[in-house]
């Protein structure tokens, strides 16, 4: 803090007219003492508190107000002047006359450091000019990597890097983000997305660590360490404070039914984790809660997610969401109203971000005397706070120099090797072309392959949404020289046995029939198609059917027709249906969006050079209105013909095949009766049965037998990633205290109750007691 309070008096206040600021500075510096373990949060909120000191309820409100990157750019937000520019008036109107705080975005696409680096540096130059000399906090969307530095090492989304199970490899990942992100100049990440992926009909599905809050808990708390604690450190935004990805109609910002307790038991566990792993920032959700928009819900902002979740960091709203409190919510009459409404309910900072519309609101409700200036300050000391903490004071807000951008060759690795550990083998059957007795994967011989599928030669659907542009679709701001799944293919398997037929997505008949005559022509040894989707994201990813789409079924048809053995690839960000047409598949693999390292991944499973240990995040459902997660209730399960079961997806929720089986045994207890306060100890046996190494996910549930809230039949409680060599057989412990078998009462308390569970990995299960006693005292 010496260091930031020296830096600060040198470099940032020297300018100031009256020399207030650089006095009281030293002041504060001359009187910081304190036991060492404490006096850095002591000096920190010291600082924090003298800075708001000397700021007019101007420069207060301006720090809650955040415009994007066009707002202050030559041109129209929608419609920059290219190449793009500062518009000088506009920046001087919005930092100095507003006294904006907090810039983002990205002016509609990608731009390279330099660019990146003229904009901060001009955004931080007028910032100095004003006379509270406050840095300006600059925010973008880095979700799977540096997605708008050009050039930048892009990995696979969200929903691919929980197929990993491999929270050490996302920690590593997103300290290569914050390392691109830092040399561009930026501080502050939206990123990650904490909201469960259980309806797969939702757009944003595949921003999330899919449907169970476990799984969400280890990866958020493994991605924003990575992005906070690494070499370069950048802020984390918690998205989207919640229940954003649980809408009744499964189209984004639409309304969410959520009881109470549910909401509890599925929505927070992700946030919770995230918050005690030091996130410094959360973004809310832009949709509505049982009628409240939760821009609007003080019992979400403040009672929860500060009174009991103990969040200290920022809130800032998503896009316009203050203004649609009146546009599209109608919960209130006008913008001075709306705004009312979200700073009361507990909103720091607004992402307004075209106009001055918030701040003008906002300050017309402090002079008034409707909000007080003291919940100002409130919001101000914790944005503050956050400068201090990403080191704004000390640096300005400046970019570092050009020269210190890291070199991409130390960053592509756990890249690639996320999007290898990513790609998911759902079905292995077939003939192989060679050796007949084995499944068709991985392709061997040397008789051509014959590619087609409107994924199979597009970058833009390996990489999906928020890449390059908001949608990802524009093919000019693509990295250069990353090839496309065929493009991977023919360097693995080489140009002269891989043939290519080009299909979009729009493909018809015609296109088909084509295809079927250039197959028998050909005579391939098989086919591999590449299916799925294009970029989306948001509201332009509605979609009323989850069914994949029909010209692919067809196409699918007309192959499997030929007699030609079928390889189907999904590139997608969602599981779209294909229950009809999947006994026409001889091998079938989900690819995620594994971003710019996807292909070769892809290539490298198909060859055998990999072998895949992908596991799903997700339940696949079989058809498009059966998405049902893994831990559903028991009732689920009764089938039409008053059976159990129902419950029959397409793809099991933790689901994957690997080149060489590993099967599990003896799954065993150190006990049979646990008291409350006890930890349990789980054994068991995996052998590798084929001739590879393996990367074995294995999975803990628990299963609780009698309870006072409906239990599910199933609950993920612990995992681990474990590589058994060929042949081996290998010991694999749990330690998971009972205290983890828990879940939220009727009473909306976490408890545990006493009675029978099992506990399962694989297909067995064990039986343990818990009793209300300790069996030890």
């Amino acid at each position: 803090m010496k260091i930031i309070l020296k830096r600060l008096f040198e470099v940032n206040f020297m300018p100031s007219k009256n020399g207030a600021l650089p006095f009281l500075f030293l002041a504060i510096l001359a009187s910081c003492s304190g036991p060492q373990d404490t006096r850095s949060a002591d000096e920190e909120t010291r600082f924090v508190d003298s800075v708001l000191t000397t700021l007019t309820i101007e420069d207060k409100v301006g720090e809650m107000t955040q415009l994007t990157l066009g707002s202050i750019a030559i041109g129209e937000p929608y419609n920059l002047v290219e190449p793009q520019h500062l518009d000088s008036a506009k920046l001087y109107e919005a930092l100095v006359k507003y006294r904006v705080g907090s810039i983002l975005n990205c002016g509609n696409h990608a731009h390279t450091p330099e660019k990146w680096h003229e904009f901060i540096h001009e955004i931080q130059t007028v910032a100095n000019q004003r006379s509270s000399h406050l840095p300006v906090l600059y925010g973008v969307d880095a979700i799977h990597g540096a997605t708008y530095t050009s050039g930048a090492v892009l990995g696979p989304q969200q929903i691919g890097l929980a197929a990993t199970w491999h929270p050490d490899l996302v920690r590593q990942g997103a300290e290569n983000t914050a390392k691109e992100v830092a040399a561009s100049g930026i501080p502050w990440n939206f990123s990650p997305v904490l909201d469960l992926g259980r309806d797969p009909r939702w757009p944003r599905f595949w921003e999330t660590f899919g449907e169970d809050p476990l799984l969400a808990s280890e990866m958020g708390v493994a991605m924003v360490k990575g992005y906070q604690e690494g070499p370069s450190p950048i802020g984390a935004t918690l998205k989207h404070f919640m229940g954003y990805g649980l809408a009744l109609s499964g189209k984004d910002r639409t309304p969410s039914w959520i009881p109470e307790r549910q909401l509890r038991e599925y929505c927070m566990p992700s946030f919770q984790a995230a918050i005690d792993a030091g996130a410094l920032s959360v973004m809310i959700n832009s949709g509505e809660i049982n009628g409240i928009p939760v821009h609007a819900n003080r019992t979400i902002l403040t009672d929860i997610l500060r009174g009991e979740m103990g969040f200290e960091g920022v809130a800032v709203t998503d896009w316009e969401d203050i203004k649609y409190l009146y546009t599209r919510h109608r919960v209130a009459d006008g913008y001075k109203d709306a705004t009312r409404m979200a700073i009361e309910a507990g909103i720091d900072m607004s992402m307004v971000p075209l106009d001055f519309g918030f701040t003008e609101a906002l300050l017309e409700l402090v002079r008034e005397g409707t909000i007080g200036e003291d919940r100002i300050d409130l919001s101000v000391r914790r944005i503050l706070t956050m400068k201090v903490r990403l080191g704004l004071f000390e640096t300005g807000g400046f970019p570092p120099a050009l020269d210190t951008y890291p070199e991409l060759a130390s960053l592509e690795g756990a890249a690639a090797r996320a999007a290898l550990e990513s790609i998911t083998l759902l079905k292995n059957e077939g003939t192989h072309a060679v050796y007949h007795d084995q499944p068709i994967l991985p392709i061997g011989g040397t008789g051509q392959i014959f590619v087609t599928g409107p994924t199979a030669n597009s970058l833009n659907a390996l990489n999906g949404g928020w890449t390059g542009t908001w949608q990802g679709t524009d093919t000019t701001y693509n990295t250069p020289g990353r090839p496309t799944m065929v493009q991977a293919m023919k360097e693995r398997f080489g140009r002269n046995r891989v043939k290519h037929e080009e299909l979009a997505m729009d493909f018809d008949g015609s296109d088909i029939a084509a295809v079927v005559r250039s197959i028998q022509r050909n005579r391939p040894e098989c086919v591999v198609l590449g299916l799925g989707e294009m970029p989306y994201t948001e509201i332009v990813g509605n979609d009323g059917d989850l069914s994949l789409y029909a010209n692919q079924k067809d196409l699918v048809r007309a192959i499997h027709a030929t007699g030609t053995p079928v390889v189907a690839v999904f590139i997608e960000g969602r599981p779209r249906t294909f229950s009809d047409i999947e006994p026409m598949m001889d091998a079938v693999v989900m690819a995620y969006l594994p971003g710019n390292y996807g292909a070769d991944a892809i290539a490298q499973v198909l060859d055998g050079s990999f072998n895949p240990s992908g596991r799903l995040p997700f339940t696949w459902p079989r058809y498009p209105s059966a998405h049902v997660p893994y831990d559903h209730k028991y009732t689920e399960q009764i089938h039409t013909d008053f059976s159990t079961n129902a419950f029959q997806p397409q793809y099991t929720f933790g689901y994957g095949l690997s080149y060489s089986a590993v099967e599990s045994s003896g799954l065993s207890t150190d006990a049979v009766v646990y008291g409350m306060n006890d930890t349990i100890s789980v054994s068991v046996q995996l052998h590798n049965t084929g001739e590879q190494s393996t990367a074995e996910v294995v999975q803990l549930y628990s299963q609780d037998s009698v309870a006072s809230i409906t239990p599910s039949v199933n609950r993920l409680r612990a995992f681990d990633r474990v590589v058994v060599g060929a042949g081996e057989t290998q010991d694999v412990h749990f330690s998971l205290p009972i205290q983890d078998l828990g879940f939220i009462g009727q009473d909306m308390n976490y408890t545990v109750e006493p009675g029978a569970f099992g506990l399962r990995i694989g297909s067995e299960v064990v039986g343990i007691q818990i009793k209300e006693f300790n069996e030890n005292n």
